[in-house]
């Protein structure tokens, strides 16, 4: 019999109040409004294959690199690791009064499969009683091909033939596992009204606004967009029955952005089938 999947709805908005003392630095993410004159001078999420095989298991690195250009009251970086649709790692790390963090994990995985990783780099920087924020994404992708038809390969762009197929062959299982959270949301959702991307995909904004904002407004709703998501996705998943769920298994959160910036939705399908849905309020309606 079918699972019938659950449906859960949270929803997130976020008000900042900038105290008139100081906050004791703690692991967490918090946006506030971006300094301008602040920037990453380096920003990188990098996976890469081993060679060679431990028996019948290859290993994966992954490395996550982020430097500020200044010493910052808090610097965090939060990662996440994908394979064919599917969280299968996390890294985060925080420093005070710091400039430069290094994450590093090796993972051990069987099979072809599609990695894909997104990373969040932020600090957070005091002036007296002013709170600004600096922030940047990045990410990696790579296709592993483990199969008894094939050497043990690794590549980022399909180049070969037979890596065109081995990539087409990947593309479609991650995207047959993703878009049945996508397919679920157009029966409550109409799809016109709605920009949709998933979050593998927003490192794209890094360096381009969203349609119709500003660069300003773009960096405003990703900072709080990932404010959202390490509290309601990163550190666990509140399901309908009141219980936390760790977000291993979970599908590549979709994002879908109201048209008009009033509102956006994250979806996911939790490891045991149930559907989530986080919806967050935007201040800034065209």
């Amino acid at each position: 019999m079918k699972r019938l999947l659950s449906l859960f709805i949270l929803l997130f908005v976020f008000v900042v109040i900038i105290q008139k003392f100081e906050r004791p630095a703690r692991e967490t993410i918090m946006f506030f409004p971006i300094d301008p004159t602040v920037r990453f001078t380096q920003a990188q999420t990098k996976l890469s294959l081993h060679p060679k095989k431990k028996e019948t298991r290859y290993i994966i690195d992954w490395i996550v690199t982020s430097s500020l250009d200044r010493t910052a009251y808090l610097r965090q970086d939060i990662s996440l690791l994908f394979a064919n649709g599917r969280l299968i790692a996390i890294q985060s790390k925080w420093k005070e009064n710091g400039k430069k963090l290094i994450q590093q994990k090796q993972l051990e995985q069987k099979g072809s499969r599609l990695f894909q990783a997104i990373s969040y780099h932020q600090g957070e920087l005091h002036n007296g009683d002013d709170i600004r924020s600096s922030q940047k994404m990045s990410g990696d992708v790579l296709y592993v091909i483990d199969s008894s038809f094939a050497p043990l390969q690794s590549f980022r762009k399909p180049a070969t033939n037979e890596q065109k197929k081995w990539a087409s062959a990947l593309n479609k299982q991650t995207q047959a596992i993703v878009n049945k959270a996508a397919n679920q949301m157009a029966t409550i959702l109409s799809k016109d009204n709605y920009y949709h991307l998933y979050l593998t995909e927003l490192v794209q904004y890094n360096e381009q606004p969203f349609m119709d904002l500003t660069t300003n407004e773009t960096e405003t709703m990703i900072g709080n967009l990932w404010e959202g998501l390490y509290k309601n996705y990163f550190l666990g998943i509140k399901k309908q029955n009141g219980s936390m769920e760790s977000p291993i298994g979970s599908t590549v959160p979709l994002i879908l952005i109201k048209k008009d910036y009033s509102q956006l939705f994250v979806v996911t399908e939790t490891a045991d089938g149930e559907l989530i849905i986080l919806k967050q309020l935007l201040d800034f309606k065209q």
